[in-house]
């Protein structure tokens, strides 16, 4: 407003600063004033990337001629695409002004009411010329072309009636389907040569303002310091930063570099003050955990919610990218079955997460090494089901799927109620594209639950996920580590171990001795058969996550009931009755268990199987056999 051209060549994040005087309405009722060199960038409330110094220095006020009884509006318009939000940032820099307190005014977009009685000088921390911006966003899509800001007097200290802006972005943002154009608006495909020049070019806009936006967090600190000088916003607008600071990662780990849909991971941002208080400033009596990500603290909100404090260690070699992924996932899934978010933390340099605390921590707390009673046959097959189910949707509950990458028992997490939900999404991936076969990729997981194809061929798929389930069965089975070097070479892995027994029928020789004669020999057999499947050599050969849901649905129903004029026995591999004694091999566990955490959860879609009798038959289904 009221400067020259500025082109990408003298702006850091490289945008083009377009003249105003083509959007004013009308042109008598505004005047420019430059005065470059009296800006001041006070505090970090703006910096040269929030706008160049020009930009600051140069500005459109009213045509008051220092009538104190003028009172009219100087007004821009912009052509927009409607049926979209958008993000407004002003920029300001009080350079006409000869004392503090002297330039009241408001600030309106279309016929609404933005901001009223702005102080610049207040705002800046009692500076003159102090460089300041405020940031909007529309609440409703936008209905018409254009779009409308003005600037006004304010009614208090109407001595000198005036209202001034420098300078002005406008960024249209994706709508619900993630969708920035729904092709009725081309730029440039007007013959008009006002069309042309007003075509996506708005006031201090960039020309690539979608390039932009994903810079815009390197110049969100700005707000770190900011006073309550927007309190008389209209509730029509929304201020766009999450308790006046700034959407970004801390500098230590990220530069300030943004993270990916910033305006639905701002939701969930929490101040660092709030969660040291939480945690009672980190207190070491409330360290309930360690993880390759840091330590993990229980923690209390001022709402009395009690929440699991996962804070990154910065030496750790998890860092940047598991942080910024786990935001970026929990954000968008909700499932009864999936661990919820309830935010995070990224200020003074930290990585922090925050869950709800789960009562019950990890299904492997409970099965060896922490002293936690045994679980039930039932107990164990709910949770496996529980866990299957939340695989299950991210398999195929959005556009791509989702593969965990590190399922295992300690990343299942159990509540006050013992349902399982699973955690920890730092390593997750986005699956393969429908054309597609699988993810070429660097290999990551856990000893022990690793997908030996995946390892082999660093190509990943679903089946991977549904592998390391396997292992999952077959632990909560035999209640003992995946890899345990105190047993013999033979048994040292879990996996291969149980396959041997399987494979001779004898699988009841080595689970939990806490089970004995508490399973019946149809549930065990069509459990282990599932988890046999998981485990194939070659994902190919490996069962969808709802094929596993279904057969585990099957198993339970199998162990609470039988049913009259149905065989028992419906498998070829069988298993007698449980003897007296079974080898225990539980072993205590040196790692550390991370007692796991969660959120609030709308309910899941996927009902339970509504009888034995459709269960069995689609059992059938998904044996080799029956295909």
């Amino acid at each position: 407003m009221g400067g020259p051209l500025v082109s990408a060549n003298n702006d850091t994040l490289t945008r083009t600063w377009v003249p105003d005087s083509s959007f004013l309405l009308e042109k008598n009722l505004a005047k420019t004033v430059s005065k470059v060199a009296t800006v001041n960038y006070v505090n970090g409330y703006a910096t040269e990337d929030s706008a160049p110094r020009v930009v600051y220095g140069s500005c459109t006020e009213m045509n008051s001629a220092d009538n104190p009884n003028s009172n009219f509006n100087v007004t821009w318009e912009f052509d927009v695409e409607p049926g979209f939000q958008y993000y407004f940032r002003f920029h300001f820099c009080d350079i006409v002004s000869l004392s503090l307190n002297q330039l009241y005014f408001n600030l309106y977009v279309d016929s609404m009411t933005a901001a009223t009685d702005i102080d610049l000088s207040t705002l800046v921390d009692n500076t003159l010329a102090g460089a300041y911006s405020m940031d909007f966003v529309t609440q409703s899509p936008k209905s018409s072309d254009k779009i409308r800001v003005s600037i006004g007097p304010s009614t208090v200290h109407t001595d000198y009636p005036n209202a001034i802006v420098n300078g002005l972005e406008i960024m249209k943002m994706n709508n619900s389907k993630g969708q920035l154009s729904t092709g009725a608006f081309v730029p440039g495909s007007s013959s008009s040569s006002t069309k042309q020049n007003h075509v996506g070019m708005i006031i201090g806009s960039t020309i690539g303002s979608l390039i932009a936006l994903v810079f815009l967090g390197s110049c969100f600190v700005l707000y770190k310091k900011r006073k309550r000088g927007q309190d008389g916003h209209s509730k029509t607008w929304m201020p766009f930063s999450i308790n006046g600071t700034s959407a970004t990662m801390g500098s230590k780990y990220s530069n300030g570099t943004t993270l990916t849909s910033i305006t639905t991971n701002a939701n969930y941002r929490i101040p660092f003050a709030a969660v040291k208080d939480a945690t009672n400033n980190f207190d070491e009596s409330r360290n309930i955990g360690v993880g390759g990500f840091g330590k993990v603290y229980k923690g209390e909100l001022n709402d009395g919610t009690k929440v699991a404090v996962k804070r990154g260690n910065p030496k750790s070699q998890q860092g940047l990218a598991e942080f910024r992924t786990e935001i970026e996932m929990l954000s968008q899934f909700r499932h009864r079955h999936l661990v919820s978010l309830i935010g995070y933390c990224d200020e003074n340099n930290e990585m922090i997460l925050i869950y709800e605390y789960m009562e019950n921590g990890t299904v492997k707390g409970h099965l060896y090494g922490s002293g936690n009673p045994s679980l039930t046959w039932k107990q164990r097959l709910e949770i496996c089901i529980g866990a299957a189910r939340g695989l299950h949707y991210l398999h195929t509950g959005d556009s791509k799927p989702v593969i965990h990458r590190d399922v295992k028992s300690a990343n299942i997490l159990l509540d006050e109620n013992f349902m399982a939900k699973v955690a920890d999404f730092g390593l997750s991936k986005t699956g393969p594209e429908l054309d597609q076969t699988h993810v070429s990729t660097a290999v990551k997981g856990s000893f022990g639950y690793l997908d030996p194809e995946y390892f082999r061929r660093q190509q990943l798929t679903e089946k991977s996920d549904v592998y390391s389930f396997g292992v999952v069965l077959f632990e909560v089975l035999c209640a003992r580590p995946v890899i345990d070097p105190t047993l013999p070479r033979e048994m040292v892995n879990l996996a291969e171990w149980a396959m041997k027994w399987q494979k001779k029928g004898q699988l009841d020789q080595i689970i939990d001795q806490s089970l004995r004669g508490n399973i019946r020999p149809d549930s065990l057999r069509k459990f282990a058969e599932t988890g046999e499947k998981c485990l194939a050599d070659y994902g190919v050969d490996r069962p969808s996550m709802g094929d596993v849901l279904w057969n585990l649905e099957y198993a339970l129903q199998l162990q609470e009931a039988v049913i009259d004029g149905e065989p028992e026995d419906n498998s070829t591999n069988m298993i007698g009755e449980l003897p007296p004694q079974i080898n225990n091999f539980s072993r205590g566990d040196t790692s550390v268990n991370v007692p796991g955490t969660t959120g609030q959860f709308e309910e899941s879609s996927i009902d339970d199987l509504s009888g034995v009798s459709m269960s069995k038959v689609f059992s059938q289904l998904v044996k080799s056999e029956g295909r």
